[in-house]
């Protein structure tokens, strides 16, 4: 039987979140709702407090607190909140030949081709020199404009066809159209006195009146290009679900629900929620950054007792973490890329991925069996289905996660997540079932002893 309420509130994050800003502002407003409290607001902690830190807006942890020592280590579900999309340049705004747009630079895993001819909406926020920040969202509302990358005709495409798949459409022409213009009549009087910028002026005048944003102010803007429009339901039978960004807030929604419906746990458990991992996790709010690290530090001076080092090397050491992450699905219409004894399946339940990486296990991390025996241990006692995996065959490529970023620690890390189809593609698919087992799966990990 579905659970109507969980894929309800699960499809109402994605509609809600296409943006990590977007995401880590939902996460923080459902979880205050739930008791949770801003951990720079409590003095001390003690077992069952609830608290979450944030940084930069984009990344995200919250605690409930054990009773055991924070020594013994934490279960931790460690996801991540960004998705491929096209980023907003920070001089953007150009016309040419009467047609005005938008200068892009694709983030993350794309085929560059699956952007053309799209509605697509522009999210995020410019932050003005007086201290203001303007949030924008447009092209989500019916009433609302969309945007959109052109491509060439058919019939004029002869010379695109012959390129590869990866060169017919070049990151340079993924430029929106923001608006256009009418050509003034031919003549040598007009020709010289024309506003080459009209069109141009008109839209800046647009930005001004409807946002008081002017040109200047793209210079210290996050605007992020994804499609437009909300989840939907796939198939006759509504098994499946449409949406953009379900890599990887299929995994966080899972985790972070799975927090704020458990209680009274045994170790401190922690959704964390990080940015960049589709650009190798880097920067303030990636994975890579010491941000969890220092939570944990600020967490342990607010417990019982004197705050050293040692306790914070010991906590990370004797955690355990699932990487709530995707793994790709089992495609009939492609099965010469996977090896289909080791491949996910949708509807198959919550995917274990022992290890990561590509290839040789290049930049893998590689789960140790002997916690993979006790989550399988585990799951056996309950009526959650899940699968072991691997992103597809050996040589046919290969894919990572935070996971080795979190082993580094000396904890005990395992992929765990949902099976995806058409992985990085604007629309992705997966099983409501997966969503389902997945957030089951995370519950009881957290009561890991």
């Amino acid at each position: 039987m579905e659970n109507k309420n969980l894929i309800f509130d699960y499809k109402n994050f994605l509609n809600n979140g296409k943006t990590e800003r977007e995401c880590v502002s939902q996460i923080i407003k459902t979880a205050e709702e739930a008791g949770f409290k801003n951990l720079y607001n409590a003095e001390s902690l003690k077992t069952g407090d609830k608290v979450y830190i944030q940084k930069m807006n984009k990344a995200v942890a919250l605690f409930t607190i054990g009773s055991e020592p924070i020594e013994k280590g934490m279960n931790i579900l460690g996801a991540h909140i960004d998705s491929p999309r096209l980023d907003v340049k920070q001089k953007p705004l150009y016309e040419k030949d009467f047609i005005v747009y938008l200068n892009t630079h694709y983030y993350g895993g794309i085929k560059k081709y699956q952007w053309v001819t799209l509605p697509l909406a522009v999210h995020g926020v410019v932050c003005k020199k007086d201290g203001t920040t303007v949030k924008i969202s447009i092209g989500e509302d019916e009433n609302e404009p969309v945007f959109c990358i052109s491509d060439i005709l058919p019939h004029l495409a002869q010379e695109q066809m012959k390129e590869k798949a990866s060169d017919f459409i070049s990151g340079e022409n993924l430029d929106l159209i923001l608006g256009s213009t009418s050509p003034e009549e031919s003549s040598d009087e007009k020709s010289e006195n024309k506003d080459k910028s009209s069109a141009k002026n008109e839209i800046l005048k647009i930005l001004k009146d409807k946002y008081n944003i002017d040109e200047k102010d793209f210079e210290s803007a996050e605007l992020e290009v994804v499609p437009a429009g909300n989840a939907r339901d796939l198939g006759l039978d509504s098994s499946l679900i449409l949406a953009y960004g379900q890599d990887d807030r299929s995994c966080a929604f899972a985790s972070f629900k799975a927090l704020l419906d458990s209680s009274d746990f045994t170790k401190t458990a922690c959704c964390l929620c990080v940015d960049k991992e589709e650009i190798g996790s880097v920067g303030a709010t990636g994975m890579g950054s010491h941000f969890f690290e220092n939570a944990v530090a600020e967490l342990i001076a607010r417990l019982p007792g004197e705050y050293s080092e040692l306790k914070l090397r010991r906590c990370l050491a004797e955690s355990n973490m699932l990487s709530s992450d995707v793994n790709a699905a089992y495609d009939p219409m492609n099965s010469n890329l996977f090896d289909k004894d080791n491949a996910s399946f949708l509807n198959g339940g919550i995917v274990f991925n022992k290890y990561t990486g590509s290839r040789g296990k290049s930049g893998a991390s590689d789960a140790n069996p002997e916690f993979i025996a006790k989550l399988r241990s585990l799951l056996d006692g309950s009526q959650i289905k899940y699968q072991m995996a691997e992103l597809g065959k050996v040589d046919q490529g290969g894919g990572g996660t935070i996971a080795y970023l979190a082993a580094k620690y000396g904890m005990n890390v395992l992929d765990a997540g949902v099976s995806v189809l058409s992985m990085h593609a604007p629309w992705e698919i997966i099983a409501k079932k997966d969503i389902e087992y997945a957030y089951k799966a995370y519950k009881l990990f957290l009561n890991l002893e």
